[in-house]
């Protein structure tokens, strides 16, 4: 399953950084980041990564809830989305 996380720092940058160092370095089993971006905008940060459930890509933001808040969606390729409409 795909993920994105959408981040709003409300720390520091150089404190969020830090926890999400931490975060990315102790994945939580099966967990695998595809990407990391800072953003210019309403969020600061996006994370893209594959967890093997809804609980285990839950685990990331609940991990960096003392510095942001986040928001998650579950992302599916469009191909299998289209395929939905039949």
């Amino acid at each position: 399953m795909i993920f994105i996380t959408l981040i709003k720092f409300r720390k520091k940058a150089k404190d969020v950084a830090e926890v999400g160092n931490m975060v990315l370095q102790n994945l939580p089993p099966g967990v695998k980041m595809i990407a990391s971006y800072w953003t210019i905008g309403r969020f600061d940060s996006v994370w893209i990564y594959e967890a093997p459930s809804e609980k285990e890509a839950m685990k990331l933001g609940i991990a960096i809830g003392e510095v942001a808040k986040s928001q998650t969606m579950m992302a599916l390729p469009r191909d299998e989305a289209v395929k939905l409409l039949d």
